[in-house]
């Protein structure tokens, strides 16, 4: 000490201390009020952003009393110098910490606002974090007069013995990347792959997309894998798709009433069925004079690849009914097998002749297609 502790020193550093106390307990009490306004917005980021002040707020208020107190005393210089540092690792440690939430959270928010409620790319918000936390603790190292130069080049070197090693993983790692920066595939979509696979695609993380069926099953697929396969995206470039339903009707039907009776169930789907898009123009196409019907395709409007199971069995339900009350008749493939009277024998095969019976029997019998 430079010089003998004091009454007023005690009761400078009391007040500094309880000042930093109070102003942490006044500074969370507000940030409380403020997380319950950030509630009731639509955008989740302010929640964020005040979940990560109540971390930061009252560190800094207790670290500043504490700094303030530790000034007031007569403290040595060296005694002086480690109480500042200490304060400000800590000051620095809480900010990283509270640095990578907020971020993280902001790239959750961007994600799902993105791509809907069906998940999250997690594989930014990792990176993200890992970046963070390894630029804070290398200030960390800095602020205690460690040299990081050392360090740097041990991880440069490591790095590279790493990457040779984990060739699958970083491979699995930038196909995510890729995935996501190229905007091909975002969380949410409905997906089809050529090996057979298709759901929505609940994640991409830093090694795996994980994709949920229709049966709400889980398909793990590697990044490597999705990113080199062929794909159909059923979600882009828009949301909206056309199903097709193929029918068909009797050569006896008036196609004009047909194609009327059709476009007013497409009607009533249209606008009845959850997962119907109105304002599709929807499409009744002839094409195909068939063995005992005329086909047709009706072209219906749904609002996603889901929608479309729904809204094929509301179509074909009513459209049987119409049909059966309109007098429509949808005839289907009937064969006729006529065999002539009598019996007939078969002659002796001779050598390097076919076998005569398989054609006097196809000979003695007629098939006859309607």
């Amino acid at each position: 000490m430079n010089r003998d502790l004091t009454a007023d020193d005690l009761l400078v550093a009391g007040i500094a201390l309880a000042s930093g106390l109070l102003a942490a307990f006044l500074s969370r009490m507000l940030l409380r009020w403020l997380g319950r306004h950030a509630d009731r917005t639509r955008w989740s980021g302010d929640d964020v952003l005040v979940h990560a002040l109540r971390a930061v707020l009252p560190w800094a208020a207790v670290a500043g009393g504490t700094a303030v107190a530790a000034a007031a005393l007569p403290l040595t210089r060296t005694v002086q110098h480690n109480v500042n540092q200490a304060l400000t690792v800590l000051l620095i440690a809480v900010t990283t910490v509270s640095a990578a939430r907020v971020i993280t959270g902001l790239v959750r928010t961007f994600t799902q606002a993105r791509s809907g409620v069906a998940g999250s790319a997690t594989i930014f918000a990792n990176i993200i974090r890992v970046v963070v936390l390894a630029i804070g603790f290398l200030i960390v190292l800095q602020t205690l007069g460690i040299s990081i130069a050392p360090l740097l080049t041990a991880l440069g070197v490591g790095g590279l013995a790493v990457a040779l090693a984990l060739q699958d993983t970083l491979a699995n790692l930038f196909a995510g990347i890729h995935i996501l920066a190229s905007k091909s595939v975002q969380p949410g979509d409905y997906i089809r792959l050529s090996s057979g696979e298709e759901g929505y695609v609940e994640d991409i993380n830093w090694r795996q997309t994980t994709v949920r069926q229709l049966s709400n099953n889980l398909v793990i697929i590697p990044n490597g894998q999705l990113a080199g396969t062929n794909m159909t995206n059923y979600m882009r470039p828009e949301q909206q798709l056309t199903v097709l339903v193929q029918v068909g009707v009797g050569y006896e039907s008036d196609l004009e009433h047909v194609e009327k009776v059709t476009m007013e169930v497409v009607a009533e789907i249209m606008t009845e069925i959850t997962g119907a898009v109105p304002e599709h123009e929807p499409a009744v196409r002839f094409h195909t004079f068939g063995d005992s019907r005329i086909d047709f395709t009706v072209i219906l409007g749904v609002g996603e690849f889901s929608d479309q199971y729904r809204i094929k069995h509301e179509f074909i339900k009513r459209l049987h009914r119409r049909f059966r009350a309109e007098g429509i008749r949808i005839p289907a493939p009937t064969r006729t097998v006529a065999l002539q009277a009598g019996s007939f024998a078969i002659p002796q095969q001779r050598a390097g002749e076919e076998e005569p019976g398989r054609q006097d029997g196809a000979s003695s019998s007629a098939l006859l297609d309607k």
